[in-house]
């Protein structure tokens, strides 16, 4: 996988405790990473984290990324081949509760880790990741392209486009001609075994669930194209090689990953798809519809990711049955304890894996 990259590579993952960053630092201790990881703190129980015991597998630092100089020593003291930056406040609804929190982490918190990168002047590669809520979305029925305009209407979508000025200005104030390359990478809606973060839809099927009651829904008719978290891990992967093989193709770009639109569907269609996962005899059964939240959403965000097919031969791998299939599954086998999560999310990497092998993705090589 990845003409063996990342082997005996030493990779630094910030927010290695979250959902993605879980997932991301098994798959990398899969492909002979060694994993150092700073996180300020595990951020749900249950976690992914914990349940895969990979504070012991890996080296973790319980550090927050708006401690400058802690982050500072940390990063000098790794000297990482590879940094993947994930750490940020991800919930939407979270900004509206306390938007200078979310300002600092996901703004301020970009810019220290660039400038601990720009001290530490140690090569390296970097994949800074933001989000798809970069985009000023205005909800046109296409894809947004890395070219668009950057912002939001709200404090969370502004912050992922204030952390894309943040980097560039670094790109273009500091690393231009460095021996440290960076680039950034958008996706959203990612789902998959092991989030249990508050405010997502299935997080909160499964929750519901596991008690046998019906999830409460604000808004059935939201429209999401939906990918399983190792489809945008494996662009993120796809994306860091480049930086190490292909610099000149890629440097200080940004990179959307998403799904085909075929994958784009409302909320009450992924629900009534995981039901039968979870022996509901009945869709309807396994859902209510509740009052509208007290913020704004979006109905409709769409990526186009041909720039991702163009420079680094990236696609999606997954049909929507199979991710459907993949993140329910994972969930029931948690909550019935039919399996070994650890093996169980190991084998769901391999199969990952086969079926882009399958595919004659590039970087399945």
């Amino acid at each position: 996988m990845f003409n063996n990259s990342f082997t005996g590579k030493k990779v630094l993952i910030t927010g290695n405790t979250g959902f993605k960053g879980s997932w991301l630092t098994v798959w990398l201790l899969k492909l002979g990473a060694t994993i150092y990881g700073i996180s300020k703190d595990v951020p749900t129980d249950p976690s992914l984290f914990e349940e895969l015991n990979l504070r012991d597998r890996t080296t973790h630092h319980e550090l927050d990324i708006r401690d400058l100089a802690t982050l500072t020593d940390r990063v000098a003291e790794i000297r990482p081949d590879i940094v993947f930056h994930l750490a940020a406040q991800a919930i939407v609804s979270r900004s509206f509760q306390d938007p200078i929190d979310t300002l600092s982490s996901n703004v301020m918190g970009t810019a220290h880790v660039l400038e601990a990168l720009r001290r530490s002047a140690h090569p390296c590669c970097a994949v800074i990741i933001t989000s798809d809520k970069c985009y000023d979305n205005v909800e046109w029925v296409w894809g947004y392209r890395e070219t668009d305009r950057l912002g939001g209407k709200d404090v969370y979508s502004g912050s992922k486009g204030a952390a894309e000025l943040v980097v560039r200005s670094y790109l273009h104030s500091f690393f231009l001609g460095s021996n440290i390359r960076i680039a950034t990478a958008r996706a959203g809606n990612v789902i998959g075994g092991g989030d249990w973060a508050v405010d997502r839809i299935v997080p909160d099927c499964m929750r519901a669930w596991s008690q046998r009651l019906p999830v409460a829904v604000r808004n059935p008719r939201a429209t999401r194209p939906w990918q399983h978290v190792l489809e945008p891990l494996s662009g993120y992967l796809a994306l860091a090689q480049a930086l190490m093989r292909e610099p000149s193709s890629v440097l200080g770009e940004s990179f959307n990953f998403g799904p085909g639109s075929e994958q784009n569907h409302p909320v009450a269609r992924i629900i009534e798809d995981m039901s039968p996962y979870w022996k509901f005899r009945h869709a309807a059964e396994s859902y209510r519809v509740t009052a509208g939240s007290s913020f704004s959403e979006s109905g409709l965000l769409k990526l186009n990711c041909d720039k991702a097919l163009h420079l680094l031969r990236w696609l999606p791998t997954l049909s929507y049955s199979q991710t459907i299939e993949m993140v329910a599954t994972w969930y029931y086998a948690y909550y019935e304890k039919t399996a070994s999560m650890n093996e169980f999310t190991i084998d769901q990497i391999s199969r990952y894996e086969a079926e882009a092998t399958r595919k004659g993705l590039q970087w399945a090589q």
